[in-house]
């Protein structure tokens, strides 16, 4: 298994770009497919291009407040209580590892943001209190419970599809949550990964007499005894400014009104979408931090992690424009049409997603580029648009336990390089892949 696991990890060390590098390049090569399929000129597909490139940066920002209000939930000192009195009662390293996947993976569920974090903090909580666990299978076991965010409360296809108003509704409707991600199907889904994803990373786990890879405690240490050495009040003055600050009354008093305006949302018959979940989760840190000042600093931590949706989703709505614009769309649909049925074009969608997520890592962005020709097959040959979206998002899901862009923060929490990862990540690339192919082709 080891030699396995390193095969995988120097592969992609080698060969795998920045995310970045992928969005420039898919961008040339669709417009060298407008150019060379569709025979649009360069003159009229620069343009198209140019003019759609800023069209979703309302959608930029719905991701990209999901993330760094995420980040705020997962290092709320509520949360890091709830995570040490979870840390305190494991004491085997093959149980850690399901602790720190299991925790990983409830928590993207709940929010893709929130999961990222608290995956990562609490394997590093758990490697610094567990004897003999290999830190990077823990950190690689913790993210690797990121790809239930697919089957969540924040699955960025099924949610944005069934918010009024989202980027395709006049192309195929407002899709319900009853029929993606909260059907039977979906559900069960969830449960099977729940139960599985967690003892696949025991087993990968060395055995007794291999070598272990355990955390730097001694570094850890260090770094503690420096934050320990700043008085918690340094800089504070009396002020009434800082009492402003440091007002739990005015964070309590929005954070209520908060809560009231989603409590009458739902009487009033309101369902789930993007807006609401951005809603809850920022007044739920408000609440949790305690004081505006708090709420602020622990959000300027979070949006350093924003940086690649707002540099790259610009170049998804100019992808999506070209294609728009020279008739690719209509070719990939018939292109669908032509090798699927109504039962296995959501198959075919969840394998065309998997490559796809190489070039377009995000769960919006990768939906702007494939959506359009996906939604157009369904309507032509009679599948289920609820289905074949869900199908779409569980490629994304899927991708994503070999995508480096999303890695990253699971890397900058544990101090870890890719490489030290990737390769157990790739096995549990191929369960996942088994699970969400069987769920698809069972599904309808």
């Amino acid at each position: 298994m080891q030699k396995i696991t390193g095969f995988f990890t120097e592969l992609m060390r080698k060969y795998l770009p920045d995310p970045f590098v992928f969005a420039i390049g898919l961008t040339l090569l669709t417009m060298i497919l407008a150019v060379l399929v569709q025979g649009q000129g360069i003159v009229a597909l620069t343009t198209s291009w140019g003019k759609g490139f800023w069209t979703l940066l309302a959608f930029t920002t719905q991701m990209a407040v999901i993330l760094a209000m995420g980040y705020v939930l997962a290092t709320a000192p509520l949360t890091e209580r709830f995570l040490d009195r979870i840390v305190v009662r494991v004491h085997d390293p093959r149980m850690a590892i399901i602790v720190a996947t299991l925790v990983g993976g409830i928590g993207s569920y709940l929010n893709w943001g929130f999961g990222l974090v608290i995956g990562g903090i609490v394997a590093r909580k758990l490697a610094l209190s567990v004897k003999g666990v290999h830190y990077p299978l823990i950190i690689a076991s913790a993210y690797s419970g990121f790809t239930l965010y697919g089957l969540g409360l924040s699955a960025s296809i099924p949610v944005l599809i069934s918010t009024k108003g989202h980027p395709m509704e006049a192309q195929m409707g407002v899709i319900p949550l009853s029929e993606t991600i909260f059907s039977p199907t979906m559900l069960v889904t969830s449960l099977v990964v729940l139960i599985t994803l967690p003892l696949l990373n025991a087993w990968l786990h060395p055995k007794p007499g291999q070598p272990v890879t355990e955390i730097d405690r001694t570094l850890e240490e260090r770094t503690r005894a420096a934050q320990a050495a700043i008085p918690a009040d340094a800089g504070d003055e009396k002020t009434f400014a800082s009492r402003l600050n440091n007002s739990r009354l005015l964070s309590g008093l929005i954070g209520l009104i908060g809560v009231v305006y989603v409590v009458l949302y739902f009487h009033g018959g309101g369902t789930m979408d993007l807006n609401l979940i951005n809603f809850i989760i920022l007044f739920l840190g408000i609440i949790l931090l305690g004081t505006p000042i708090r709420y602020v600093e622990k959000l300027n931590e979070g949006i350093r992690t924003i940086s690649g949706i707002i540099l790259q989703y610009p170049f998804y709505a100019g992808i999506m424009a070209i294609m728009a614009s020279s008739g690719l769309v209509n070719t990939f649909s018939e292109f669908f049409v032509k090798i699927a049925t109504p039962h296995t074009l959501p198959f075919w969608g969840l394998i065309s997603s998997f490559f796809i997520n190489f070039f377009a890592p995000s769960g919006g962005g990768h939906w702007v580029i494939q959506g359009p020709f996906m939604i157009e097959a369904a309507k032509a040959i009679g599948a289920s648009v609820g289905h074949t979206a869900t199908a779409v998002m569980l490629g994304n899901a899927w991708n994503d336990l070999i995508q480096p862009f999303w890695i990253l923060p699971a890397l900058a929490l544990s101090k870890l390089k890719l490489k030290d990862i990737m390769g157990y990540t790739v096995i549990m690339m191929f369960w996942i892949g088994i699970v969400y192919t069987v769920a698809i082709l069972a599904w309808g």
